[in-house]
């Protein structure tokens, strides 16, 4: 970052306080740009705050290749920009603020305390120390005219002008931290094609759970389980039962699929192995057992373990004759067909598809139609499942941004 020649005189403004616009104005303040942050909340990093509440997962050690296959679609793009800033370079820069990080056995990458709090802290800390200037409660609201940025605050409406404008806004999920896809509208106006915000790392629907499962199970979680789509290989792990359909970590890295095939076609069937360890033939000899005076529940429980929301999902998913038949019943504890027909609604989801395609893009993320004005973080059409693969392309994206943003400065001549 340090070859490329800036000016005192050139400032920027960012617009949207996460990791992708906080990784930003960091790479341009270390070149001695001035940068301004705006951001609608009434603190910067809220939704990473959240997300870090129940263990601050900001990447994961998985090896290159596989990492880069988490984005689906758009991993040449996401790859050009882990390039430079990879998980392991994201470690070291957490580790340069002061904060040890270790890996889970899952391979996740957490801070040693688990908090977000502390290294949003420390990271805000050094922006200040090297004069970023933080500006909350100030809403985007388009250009002026001119091509001033207006900026709604508490106090009325400002015009900002700036030599370059990173826009890095989140996408269109929890829109109670900020992140309410408003600025999609505002790019369409002027000229620019923005892909559909869809929900993604989201619940979905069944078609209805009966009133039983709904009243006695919502909430409960299956563990060890697996589940897979078509013929793919099958996810181990877990997810939960809701009221309305299912959710989970689980089903968070099936969601960009099972979206897909429900645009498709309606619905998308997939396959729960509710004892992935077992072999077909072990649970057809066992459930093959006389059970004598055991009803069909102790049965379950005694043979194979089965018992709680798993029996519970499983009666409802089969029929009488599956249930009382050892080879079906065995069939259907390694192949129970769960159809979905829709998406939890945007708001709900932890992340969301859709946004500027990197067409729109140029290599450093500038706005091909709109000279000076780039974009990074969740509002590219890009997604990835929950695991640090979110974070980790969203710093990236900003660190790129930044650069390309001196990049553009130091073409652009100073008044």
């Amino acid at each position: 970052m340090t070859d490329i020649a800036t000016s005192s005189t050139h400032s920027v403004a960012i617009i949207g306080g996460g990791p992708a616009g906080l990784m930003a104005a960091e790479v341009l303040a270390l070149a001695g740009v001035k940068v301004e942050l705006f951001d609608a909340m009434p603190s910067v990093g809220r939704k990473f705050l959240l997300a870090g509440v129940g263990g601050m997962n900001i990447t994961h050690s998985e090896a290159k290749e596989p990492f880069l296959t988490r984005y689906g679609e758009r991993s040449a793009e996401i790859a050009r920009l882990l390039a430079e800033f990879d998980a392991e370079a994201l470690r070291s820069w957490i580790h340069n603020l002061g904060i040890d990080t270790f890996v889970g056995t899952s391979g996740r990458v957490f801070p040693t305390d688990m908090k977000a709090a502390p290294l949003l802290r420390a990271w805000l800390k050094r922006l200040r120390e090297h004069g970023v200037a933080i500006h909350t409660r100030r809403r985007w609201l388009g250009w002026t005219d001119g091509g001033a940025l207006r900026i709604a605050t508490p106090a009325g409406e400002i015009a900002v002008q700036a030599d370059a404008t990173l826009l890095a806004l989140g996408g269109g999920s929890w829109a109670r931290l900020g992140s309410d896809g408003a600025w999609a509208a505002l790019l369409q106006a002027r000229g620019i094609a923005i892909a559909p915000l869809q929900a993604s790392n989201c619940g979905f629907e069944v078609a209805g759970w009966s009133p039983l499962l709904q009243d006695k199970f919502a909430g409960a979680p299956l563990k060890n389980v697996s589940l897979r789509l078509d013929d793919e290989a099958p996810r181990l792990g877990e997810f939960v039962l809701t009221r309305s359909g299912i959710e989970g970590s689980l089903v968070y890295a099936l969601s960009a699929r099972i979206r897909q095939r429900i645009d498709q076609q309606g619905s998308a069937t997939i396959v729960l192995d509710l004892l992935p360890q077992s072999p077909l033939d072990k649970l057809h000899r066992a459930l093959s057992k006389p059970r004598g005076s055991h009803s069909m529940a102790k049965h379950l429980h005694r043979q194979v373990g089965i018992d709680g929301v798993k029996a519970a999902l499983l009666r409802e998913l089969t029929n009488a004759e599956q249930i009382n038949d050892p080879a079906q019943l065995a069939a259907a504890l390694k192949g129970l067909p769960i159809t979905l027909v829709r998406p939890r609604p945007l708001d709900e989801a932890i992340s969301s598809a859709g946004g500027v395609p990197f067409e729109q893009l140029d290599e450093q993320l500038m706005l091909r139609q709109l000279p000076g004005v780039f974009c990074a973080g969740e509002m590219l059409d890009w997604e990835a499942p929950t695991g640090g693969y979110l974070l980790t392309a969203c710093f990236a994206s900003g660190r790129q941004a930044g650069l390309g943003m001196l990049h553009w400065l130091q073409a652009k001549p100073t008044d």
